[in-house]
């Protein structure tokens, strides 16, 4: 691609004024701030040496490489700026040119916001408003876009090195950037404050079962019983709201999968960062320009049967996959797991019913209801509370049907006793005192807990 293209699509025009006023020289940096006195002087500064920058370079420099592209970039720069006699303090000068450069070859004003690790989402509401999620709470930066098409050109650059694109035939896409932070962008004119982009970061650090424990997102007694769940091969259903925490517990819960077997994971945009080897990922595929060659999760379900896996997990059931997945589970592919979208592990079993109708299957729902109790052992609620904290409210046990309803039974739950003068949500992890009816095949499997994790009225020990 080349850079004027990667740019901005069009030749640009050197010293162009603002169109809201007239073109004037560089006010001098404040003494205190280091900054113009004028942010807008600022820009102007930019756009005059952006534009010069872009003109000069050669339009056939690739821009993967970007240690040559950087280099290249400052000598040109600092050209420039002398050149011209631009008068900047060397902070200023510094700022100017990590700007320039994030426009060139990163993602604009969004670089610093990645780069801040306790920033855990991005959400870009048109050009002028951007809001980050930092330890759960939402707070509103100063920091902006030129305009629509500035966010355009750094949607266009996310998406296009995945093959796929967002115009106006096609104006909502989900991606994924290098570092496997979700994306998902939505532009006019679906988008009536422009260019929407909102980004979901994860750690760089992978997290652990301990890490979730020392958060106080489960109890000590949680952690070992779900371990202790996918060891022994239990399907897992993982249910929560929107930015709950699902998919970081699915990667979390992962690890306790052994080394030696086969793993195959199916999702719409990859996210899931397995350490094991023996890994296959699946990703599915809009439809192009012409309406062909879509590929959906269902389609990559069905075929993963035939890949011989061990273990299929889905990222997020959604549809008429979730069928197919609990006939996988039902069908030699134990200890599976997915994810979707419910408040409750009830809620849950019915979110179940209605997606797997959505096959277009017309089965009556007491065959739907017995797949889900052959299939699923074990619902694991994640929820993300007022204060922000992410917790395991609920780690339910299917248990049988009676009549035509599914018997459910909670194994641990998160009670909540009230709210500290910080606004912090205070509450306890505790194990309900209800023994599952699978404790057996973890005995089968040399897999043993103490007698009292469930509970001080288990009086058993195994």
């Amino acid at each position: 691609m080349s850079l004027l293209k990667r740019i901005g699509g069009t030749a640009p025009v050197e010293n162009t004024p603002s169109s809201s006023r007239p073109a004037t020289g560089p006010s001098r940096p404040d003494a205190v701030t280091g900054r113009p006195r004028d942010e807008d002087t600022f820009n102007d500064i930019k756009m005059r040496v952006q534009n010069r920058l872009i003109s000069e370079l050669d339009p056939k420099l690739d821009l993967s490489n970007k240690a040559k592209v950087r280099k290249q970039v400052e000598e040109v720069f600092n050209a420039i700026l002398d050149g011209e006699s631009i008068v900047v303090t060397r902070s200023e000068r510094a700022r100017l040119f990590e700007s320039i450069e994030a426009d060139i070859i990163g993602l604009g004003p969004l670089e610093q916001l990645l780069a801040e690790e306790e920033i855990s989402e991005i959400m870009v509401n048109g050009p002028k408003q951007i809001y980050i999620e930092k330890r759960g709470k939402l707070i509103k930066t100063d920091i902006t876009f030129a305009n629509d098409d500035h966010v355009l050109r750094i949607i266009d650059r996310i998406v296009a090195p995945l093959g796929r694109r967002i115009d106006e035939s096609s104006p909502m896409v989900d991606a994924r950037l290098p570092a496997g932070h979700r994306v998902n962008a939505i532009i006019r004119p679906l988008a009536l404050n422009g260019p929407t982009l909102t980004i979901r970061k994860f750690r760089k650090d992978k997290l652990t079962i301990h890490d979730l424990v020392r958060f106080g997102s489960m109890s000590q007694e949680m952690a070992d019983f779900l371990g202790a769940c996918v060891k022994a091969r239990l399907n897992v259903v993982v249910a929560g709201g929107t930015g709950s925490g699902k998919t970081t517990l699915l990667n979390v819960l992962s690890n306790f999968i052994p080394s030696d077997e086969r793993i195959i994971t199916v999702e719409n945009a990859a996210e899931l960062q397995l350490q094991q080897d023996h890994v296959v990922s699946l990703e599915s595929r809009p439809p192009n320009v012409e309406g062909r060659g879509e590929v959906t999760i269902r389609d990559l379900v069905i075929n993963c049967l035939r890949m011989r896996p061990e273990r299929i997990i889905v990222g997020e059931c959604r549809g008429g996959e979730t069928l197919d997945m609990l006939q996988a589970m039902n069908t030699g592919h134990d200890g599976s797991m997915t994810t979707i979208h419910a408040n409750t592990p009830r809620d849950a079993v019915g979110r179940i019913e209605t997606m797997c109708l959505m096959a277009g299957m017309d089965l009556p729902t007491r065959a739907i209801r017995e797949q889900v109790v052959s299939a699923v052992s074990v619902f694991v609620q994640q929820s993300r509370l007022k204060d922000g904290a992410r917790k395991v409210t609920q780690i339910t046990e299917v248990s049988g049907m009676e009549g035509d309803v599914i018997v459910l039974q909670d194994i641990f739950v998160f009670e909540q006793t009230g709210i500290d003068e910080k606004g912090k949500i205070v509450g306890s992890l505790r194990p309900t005192g209800v023994r599952p009816r699978f404790i057996e095949k973890f005995e089968s499997m040399n897999i043993f807990l103490p007698s009292h994790i469930f509970g001080s009225s288990n009086s058993f020990g195994f």
